[in-house]
């Protein structure tokens, strides 16, 4: 087991650092502020090619894994960008896998090319207000006539649905109580957004504002049944294919940010001087530090482990999982100590560490809350009984 970087992987950390360069924290604090849509990031992202890094090579993609997809979110984030600039990319990079993987040869021609030139943006819809993490027991409904789904209902948390011309929206297709398991009768479909069947909500959020996360309203919104993925009533199945990949972008994502916090903390503890000495050189400023930097390091080995196992085609839930349980606790105790050590400038937007603490915190619930993962790992790896 050799998880060293590759040349092609460093080569990739280091494009994508001298394109962030470009990006700095003074432009990430400005959009977040202003809740602004990063679209010149974007532009550049897209233009460089690095949206379709896994998307395959047949439909403009790069074909590669999801170590090289992970090394890109990381970068970014760990270039001061943190969530705000991963999270305008990620859809674009993995959201589309489950086309990729189960969408009809007509619709990956249509879409997957858009996606990875950056002309397609495409959001995710399959929370919902009264179901949460319990995704079986989601009520938005697509009723069937002939050719044609008609879906009405009420999503939560969809992340970019102001800008995006679709959204993979998990419906019912068969009530709840009409199906002999809870995961059945749930339909992946790929629906227009921009539609006036359609009512877009902006959610009123701690941080990560440069991308708006919404509510959305479906109104009988007509869908072709051409643009569904797969087949009718196994999109559940669909959803969970991705899971274990999604956790790992996501650790990449947490791991950057705490990069970010650690680097700006040990400068400023470098620099700062207060009764005549450098704050680093005071134990209760330079453990804290030490100590993130130990659990960072903890977690890229477990992201690392769960990219690689995912790349050989090998089993990796529980290290998927725990690669994000990880990560999302060291960078948020990374961004707390990096709040700490600056003291009250930590609180100050101008030191930027607040904007990392408040886009870590969200680490620790999206897309999975930690607890969630602490079920799974007790259940299914140390064999306990299931506590839900």
């Amino acid at each position: 087991m050799n998880f060293e970087l590759t040349e092609e992987q460093h080569l990739i950390q280091a494009s994508v650092a001298k394109l962030c360069a470009a990006f700095p924290d003074s432009y990430w604090s400005q959009k977040d502020t202003d809740h602004e849509f990063p679209w010149d990031f974007y532009a550049a992202m897209a233009e460089a090619g690095w949206l379709g890094i896994a998307i395959p090579e047949a439909y403009g993609g790069s074909g590669q894994g999801i170590t090289e997809a992970s090394l890109v979110l990381e970068t970014v984030a760990a270039s001061g960008a943190a969530m705000n600039g991963a999270t305008s990319i990620h859809l674009s990079i993995f959201g589309m896998h489950p086309v990729v993987k189960y969408g009809s040869q007509e619709m990956k021609n249509a879409y997957l090319p858009r996606v990875a030139s950056g002309d397609l943006h495409v959001a995710f819809g399959v929370t919902e207000p009264d179901a949460g993490t319990d995704t079986t027991s989601i009520t938005t409904f697509a009723e069937r006539r002939g050719d044609t789904y008609f879906v009405t209902g009420r999503k939560v948390w969809t992340t970019k649905a102001l800008q995006s011309e679709r959204v993979l929206l998990l419906v019912r297709t068969t009530p709840k109580d009409e199906v002999a398991r809870r995961t059945d009768g749930l339909t992946l479909l790929l629906a227009e957004l921009q539609k006036p069947e359609v009512s877009i909500s902006a959610i009123d959020k701690v941080g990560r504002n440069a991308v708006a996360t919404c509510e959305v309203v479906y109104e009988d919104l007509p869908v072709l049944v051409t643009d569904r993925i797969g087949e009718e009533g196994k999109g559940f199945r669909y959803i969970l294919d991705g899971l274990n990949a999604e956790r790992i972008l996501i650790a990449a994502e947490a791991l950057g940010i705490g990069k970010a916090a650690l680097r700006r903390a040990v400068n400023y503890a470098n620099e700062r001087v207060v009764f005549g000495r450098p704050v680093g050189k005071n134990q209760g400023i330079a453990f804290p530090l030490a100590e993130a930097k130990m659990r960072l390091e903890a977690a890229e080995l477990m992201i690392r482990k769960a990219s690689w196992l995912i790349d050989r085609g090998e089993p990796c839930g529980a290290e998927a999982n725990m690669a994000k349980w990880l990560a999302a606790d060291a960078a948020f105790f990374t961004a707390d100590r990096a709040m700490q050590t600056h003291g009250g400038f930590g609180y100050a937007r101008e030191y930027h560490v607040e904007r990392y603490w408040r886009e870590a915190r969200l680490m620790k619930i999206a897309p999975i809350s930690q607890e969630m993962i602490q079920n799974y790992v007790s259940e299914h790896v140390l064999g306990l009984p299931k506590s839900y």
